[in-house]
């Protein structure tokens, strides 16, 4: 099953769900906007790739941070661990 397969299930079952909420049946002809505005429900599909992108930029922001907080031990590291200076032999 594709993504596209996937996200029209969703869709579908979703649908059912408010409709069976609402005691609306396919007959009664009320389209599912309209029910969605009844609840104040975004589109699934809408509201899962807000949370995706939502999710993508904490990532992004934790790599960012954990390779910065790496760069910092390793300089603190090498600080700790370099030869002392020699003096001059003249």
């Amino acid at each position: 099953m594709g993504l596209m397969d996937a996200s029209y299930v969703l869709q579908r079952a979703e649908m059912r769900m408010v409709r069976w909420i609402c005691d609306v049946k396919l007959k009664d002809r009320v389209p599912s906007k309209g029910l969605r505005e009844r609840f104040g429900l975004d589109d699934i599909i809408l509201v899962l790739q807000q949370n995706r992108l939502q999710w993508y930029g904490y990532v992004m922001r934790k790599d960012c941070l954990q390779r910065n907080k790496n760069k910092k031990l390793q300089s603190n590291l090498e600080k700790a661990v370099s030869p002392p200076l020699m003096a001059e032999k003249g």
